[in-house]
This record gives C-alpha cells, structure tokens and sequence, in this order.
C-alpha cells in the first residue's frame, strides 16, 4: 500500500554511521533510522548477539518463560529505577500499554469515564488510541471516530495543567514526551516535568513520559527525565531499544506496576528471545562506552557548530536540542531540502513543516559531526539563498 513517500534510494549496506546505496553511493545517516540505530549501523555486539541468538533459539511465545526476557526486563528496571515491564514490538504497542494500564488504573478507582491528559503537537503513534493521543490532526484525519477519553493541553504550559486539576474529576493520567519529536523538537522549560510530577503526586494522576524518541542514551541521559531528577510512574521505550530489531517495553513502578495482570494485555512476539538478545547488547554497549555522556558532550558541540556557521543567516529562527535531538527551525517549510541532502550524501528528516530534524548515531565520531555541520550549513545557505 502506498502509505509512505519513500525518496528515490535504496540501501544495501551499513557500517557505523555510514550508508551505501544500490550504486555504491556512500551517505552520512543523521537520522540514525528516525532515532533507532543510536550504534550505528552493523554495530558488531548487535551483529554478535543476533547471529548468536538466531542460531540457538528465535520464539516460543509468550506461553512460556523467556530466560533473554527476564533479563532484558531486569537490566531495564536496574537503570531506570522502575518495577516491571511489558514487552511489545513497536513504540505504538508501548504507548498503546500505558493507555490500557491508565485507564485500568481509573476504573480501579471508581471512575466511570478516566480520561488522560495529552499534549499539543504530541506524536505518539498511529494505531486508532495512540493517534487519538497524538496532537496532530493532519494525523487523524479521516479516521474519526477517534478514541475518547483525552484532554488536550498545550505542551511545556504547567498553568493549563492546574486548571484541568482544578476543575475536572476523571483525569487519571498525564502522558507526555521530555522532548517533543516528531512536534519539531520542542524542549520544556526546565521545571516542567517536574511540575507535572508534584501535580501528579497531588492529584493521584499516573505521570507517563514517552521516551520512544528521546530514550536509550540520546539525550545525554540515559533516559531524558533524568535531566530533571524526576522518575514517572510509567514510561514507554522502543526506537534505540534494540538498534533496529522491532521491540516496544512499557515500564512501571509503586501502583501501576501491579495494574495489568494476566489476561488484561498480551503480545505474541513481545519480549521474543531475538530481540531481547539485541536489547540487551545495546544497554550493555551504552554503559560500557558511556554513549549517553558521548551524546551530551557531541549535542553541545553540534549546536555550538551550526550556531557559529549560521550566525546571521536569515531564515533560520532557532537552532536547539538535547543530547543528540537537534532541530533547526526555519522561518519557512523546507521539505525539500530532505532531496537536496540526499543528493549531496546526507541523510536528515523535516518535521512540523519547517523543522530541519537531526538524529545522528551516538557512536558518530567529532570528525563526523564537524562534517555533517559543514555540509548541512552549506546546503542551508544555499536554500535560503545565502550560499
């Protein structure tokens, strides 16, 4: 089905944060698969574990207890100081958990509609509840009815979140990104989330944060949360989990780690030994190399470098980030300059219309950074007719 305008390019092989295509074209990937691949691509403790988990043991299902499973989940709760997990296959399934375990969670309490409070210009997936949860209605679009039981809010706007707290009796939940994605790369002010975790400790609201985008070492933390000294009391992960092999957790702790019980929710390949194999080669790589303090420290170097090589250019209003998400927003859209990348070996993504997103991998090395600024400033300045 023609559900995606793919470029004109097919990739045949990886290495690190290169690409090559069918005519042997090399490209610079600094989007790292949409801010899946933060290794790179053909990392060898993913390419080992893989190839060794393929040989041994693939599925059993769910049925059964998964020795790869347990472990995966006990590395999890170890670095993000949660209770339990559940194990999906996407971001979508993640997000798609933690509704279910907050609606649960409101039932549980009495209360006949729970509802979940969501965020303007959200993006957290496109099955029928994670679209509706979504603040974007160029995504929804035609596939109303949508889902009920959201309120939306605008995002980063803790006053908003008081009066909802103050006049309405059915939330039970906030859902929301540290950093916005797929909004443009929208960074909060620095005691939002820890404002909505005193509001959500008050009112007896569950704080789920979706670290899909923002998780597993891009931002400079682990997990981005941790910028504010905060833990929610959901969280869901998928993207960099696995470095490319599908996989989605739901994390929990305190109440809502005991919400769901058998029956209330299953996935057949969730949790699959496959997946979990590369998961846990992926944490084991983050801790042993320091990735998430690489990020900080290569993210702060990104936007110094595209500040000083685009310090007057008009048409670039505001170049920001955390860690390794970095947007540059533009004074008008810039689609394609998507092709125009792509013709010049660089791979980067346009997002909110007007947005230049960049995800590069986490193991991009300073050389590798210095020449994605200077082929995304030139490209840049050529656009905006500065060049």
């Amino acid at each position: 089905m023609s559900t995606y305008r793919q470029l004109p390019v097919r990739f045949v092989k990886g290495e690190g944060v290169w690409l090559w295509d069918t005519d042997g074209k090399r490209y610079l990937d600094a989007l790292s698969g949409i801010a899946v691949c933060g290794l790179g691509h053909a990392h060898p403790a993913v390419t080992a574990a893989l190839c060794r988990q393929a040989g041994e043991l693939v599925h059993t299902s769910n049925l059964y207890r998964i020795p790869l499973q347990e472990q995966l989940g006990d590395e999890l709760t170890r670095i993000s100081g949660m209770d339990r997990v559940f194990f999906g296959n996407s971001g979508a399934e993640a997000n798609e958990a933690a509704i279910k375990l907050a609606r649960l969670y409101g039932h549980r309490k009495g209360i006949e509609n729970p509802a979940i409070l969501v965020m303007e210009q959200s993006f957290h997936g496109r099955t029928l509840a994670t679209l509706s949860a979504t603040g974007n209605r160029k995504v929804q679009a035609g596939f109303e009815p949508l889902v009920q039981g959201f309120v939306r809010v605008p995002y980063g706007d803790i006053e908003s979140i008081e009066s909802v707290a103050a006049n309405s009796s059915n939330v039970v939940a906030v859902l929301v990104e540290p950093v916005q994605g797929e909004g443009g790369i929208n960074i909060p002010p620095e005691d939002y989330l820890a404002g909505l975790r005193e509001i959500c400790d008050r009112q007896g609201w569950l704080l789920m944060l979706d670290e899909i985008q923002t998780g597993m070492g891009r931002s400079g933390q682990m997990f981005s949360h941790q910028h504010s000294g905060i833990v929610p009391d959901v969280m869901t992960l998928a993207k960099g989990l696995a470095n490319g092999v599908p996989i989605g957790a739901c994390l929990s702790r305190g109440e809502a780690a005991t919400t769901l019980g058998p029956g209330s929710h299953g996935s057949t390949f969730g949790g699959n030994p496959l997946s979990c194999a590369s998961a846990l080669a992926v944490i084991e790589t983050l801790e042993k190399e320091d990735l998430p303090a690489r990020a900080a420290a290569l993210g702060a170097g990104l936007l110094s470098g595209l500040a000083d090589t685009l310090a007057g250019t008009a048409g670039v209003e505001e170049i920001r980030g955390q860690g390794l998400l970095i947007g540059i927003e533009l004074d008008r859209p810039c689609g394609d300059l998507v092709s125009l990348a792509l013709d010049e070996g660089l791979l980067i993504n346009v997002t909110a219309d007007r947005v230049i997103r960049l995800l590069p991998p986490l193991i991009i090395t300073d050389e590798q950074a210095d020449l994605l600024t200077e082929k995304l400033s030139g490209l840049l300045k050529n656009f905006l007719g500065q060049g």
